[in-house]
């Protein structure tokens, strides 16, 4: 799909291949049936938020791990037709979350499209960055994601016959048992290549082990001590056995040579054993050294999607399919990360140490490849280490997992497994606050006062990231000091020394906070050397903005500074989205790059608004989690409402909750009313806030 941060200093161009961006058309009629938002006396500002969220749901559905976390609670809730059609986006999400794919360790794919970087992770950084080697006898197909074709010519093979290079790669027939091959010579640093990575396709092989092997500067002949194993290629059954032209899916091996001691220094040449206990046939696509791309908070946005669409949904045969995955998603995350011990994401993964790989050394700077490399949405920043954004992410994840294993306990009419790898609900509450009491301590910064990071040798990392410390918030990360201080360094009433931009200019992009409030010039993984060259606010992650962190800001603004101060900076978002609309969309009124420059299909910027930025999407669901305080829960919902002063009441019509469809008002004398506007023949428990009560028409 995408990469979404300007790259002006590598030479290649970004690719979306792998996921529809549509370019929605600018104030577009909104259907009868999707929800409105009713204020009295705010008719204009609910049409035009109104007309915002269709604008942004229209291409909006699930994606790629990458956004589990923010799409389904902003997807889920509209009730969209009748019928069979009300549950079309259902239907859409359970069939994304079932097919997330799950490596043999419990890792979840980051499912971005095809890149020369790690199979299971983001497509860069490539391997021609971290000067690594790689062979492709033919193309990913994505623009911007080749490497020049190679041929067989200074390849060996020993027990077999070379063919042609195919649509499929270059064939070769294994004549004799157990036969190798061999790269030509190379050279190559073992630090700055973790992984090697075989894209091929096989026939023949079963019960087969292959391995790879690798000689040295200073140990120049092969050896088992530098050997690991990895499994074949699986070919298929029957009567297409030993029929490549049968294929339909390459197999994309990734083996991990760092976790071996042995892979060190100066790799000079590559050998592939396969094993094969009698004639085979194989053809290789590619087989090239690989940056560990992986993200470490896949495992914790699919458990939390998860989380989301049940209770959205009431979907038992989804949690019962899906909750051992769920449980082994978490395993791995304790396991891979050290949680348990941590209390924290301590990500050691080869190039995920936190540290920057553009450094500064007597005055000059340097380059460390295979240093920086991001781990989440920010893929230009060195998140890792002792992670704060992924610790942040893993204290909600535990705490909805919590939920759901409390209900699964509760329920056994719902025959959900439980067993021996269910979780104690008590035990990852109690785990939670662990990780909140020693992330508030271990990521705070006493000098700026609000969050930052922190690398593998302990160095704090802060350029005063809303998005991270907004996010402190709406998690309940935060203690109450530390959310105040946000908000007063955020909101411009307190000013931080040193910072680039400060009091009114936080806002300078007007529908929402810059990304960073320090200028950053050296905390960028090793390929992005030249920020420099980007002016100021003009690059997203370098002082730019996106609009659908708005959301976050949103929220802490009325957790904190209560609804009146959301109300008002709302009301200065659909401002400025009036004016778009009126120029003739986000792509006409940024055509004056004084007001901006935008981010978007290979095009850098300094705002992501539109196109990849599907995000967006997550301003106005203000409306329905701050301002009506509305939870969705396996029983029914929690409501508590926190109105500004000016709103006589607040309806939210065509809430699709389990299976009903409810038009709820918050209105005078704190009276919630609910209309199930289909009601069927199950209780709907709804709990409000004290000094509420709450008043349902047409169900129990």
């Amino acid at each position: 799909m995408h990469s979404r941060h300007a790259w002006k200093c590598v030479v290649f161009s970004l690719s979306f291949a792998g996921m529809s961006i549509a370019e929605p058309k600018p104030s577009p009629a909104v259907p009868e049936d999707f929800p409105r938002f009713i204020v009295p006396g705010q008719e204009p500002q609910m049409d035009s938020l109104r007309r915002l969220y269709w604008l942004h749901y229209q291409p909006a559905g699930p994606l790629i791990p990458l956004w589990d976390e923010w799409m389904p609670m902003a997807t889920l809730w509209p009730a969209m037709g009748g019928g069979r059609d009300l549950a079309t986006m259902r239907v859409r999400w359970a069939t994304a979350l079932a097919g997330r794919g799950m490596n043999a360790e419990g890792y979840i794919h980051t499912h971005q499209h095809d890149g020369l970087a790690h199979a299971e992770g983001w497509p860069f950084p490539l391997w021609m960055q971290a000067g690594g080697i790689g062979w492709h006898f033919r193309g990913t197909g994505v623009q911007g994601y080749d490497a020049p074709l190679a041929t067989p010519d200074g390849w060996e093979l020993v027990g077999g016959q070379t063919g042609e290079v195919d649509d499929k790669g270059w064939a070769i027939d294994l004549t004799a048992p157990h036969a190798t091959l061999y790269t030509p010579p190379t050279q190559f640093d073992s630090k700055a290549s973790p992984w090697l990575r075989l894209n091929w396709w096989a026939a023949g092989l079963e019960g087969a082990n292959c391995y790879v092997e690798w000689t040295t500067r200073d140990q120049p002949e092969f050896s088992p001590e530098r050997r690991m194993w990895f499994s074949p290629a699986r070919g298929p059954a029957g009567e297409g056995a030993g029929k490549l032209d049968t294929f339909r899916v390459e197999t994309r091996t990734m083996i991990p040579v760092y976790r071996l001691p042995t892979w060190k220094g100066t790799i000079t040449r590559l050998r592939i054993g396969f094993d094969n206990p009698g004639p085979a046939r194989i053809a290789i696509k590619s087989f090239h050294t690989a940056c560990d791309t992986r993200h470490n908070i896949n495992n914790l946005n699919f458990i939390r999607a998860g989380h989301d669409y049940f209770v959205w949904s009431l979907d038992y045969a989804f949690l019962r399919d899906q909750i051992t995955r769920v449980r082994a998603a978490m395993r791995f995350v304790m396991r891979e990360f050290d949680t348990r011990n941590r209390k924290c994401i301590y990500t050691t993964w080869p190039g995920h140490e936190g540290r920057s790989g553009v450094r500064y050394q007597d005055g000059k700077k340097t380059m460390v490849p295979n240093e920086g490399i991001g781990s989440n949405y920010w893929d230009l920043l060195p998140f890792g280490g002792e992670d704060a954004l992924a610790t942040i992410y893993y204290y909600d994840t535990l705490l909805d997992l919590a939920t759901l294993e409390e209900q699964i306990a509760a329920h056994p009419e719902w025959n959900v497994a439980t067993g021996a790898d269910a979780f104690d609900p008590a035990d990852l509450r109690q785990h939670a606050r662990e990780v909140k009491d020693y992330g508030t301590r271990r990521f705070w910064n006493d000098q700026t006062g609000r969050f930052g990071t922190v690398d593998l040798d302990g160095r704090m990392h802060d350029y005063g990231w809303t998005f991270l410390n907004n996010e402190a918030i709406y998690y309940d990360f935060a203690t109450p000091a530390q959310a105040r201080s946000i908000r007063d360094w955020i909101s411009g009433r307190r000013r931080v020394e040193g910072d680039t931009a400060q009091g009114a200019d936080i806002y300078h992009w007007r529908f929402g906070p810059r990304s960073s409030t320090l200028r950053n010039l050296d905390y960028y993984f090793w390929a992005w050397f030249n920020p420099e060259s980007v002016k100021w606010g003009y690059q997203v992650q370098d002082g730019g903005a996106v609009l659908g962190w708005s959301y976050h800001d949103l929220m802490t603004r009325l957790t904190i500074d209560g609804p009146d101060d959301a109300w008002q900076r709302l009301r200065e978002i659909l401002v400025w989205f009036d004016e778009t609309q009126a120029a003739g969309g986000y792509r006409s009124y940024y055509s004056d790059p004084a007001r901006g420059t935008l981010q978007g299909s290979n095009v850098p910027g300094g705002l992501g608004i539109d196109r990849e930025f599907f995000e967006s999407i997550l301003v106005p669901q203000v409306m329905l989690y701050g301002f009506m305080g509305f939870k969705p829960t396996a029983q029914g919902c929690e409501i508590a409402p926190r109105l500004p002063k000016d709103w006589p009441s607040l309806t939210i019509t065509r809430i699709h909750l389990h299976d009903d469809v409810l038009d709820i008002t918050a209105g005078p004398d704190k009276v919630i009313q609910v209309i199930d506007r289909t009601p069927d023949d199950s209780p709907l428990r709804i709990t409000a806030s004290a000094g509420w009560s709450v008043k349902l028409a047409g169900k129990e």
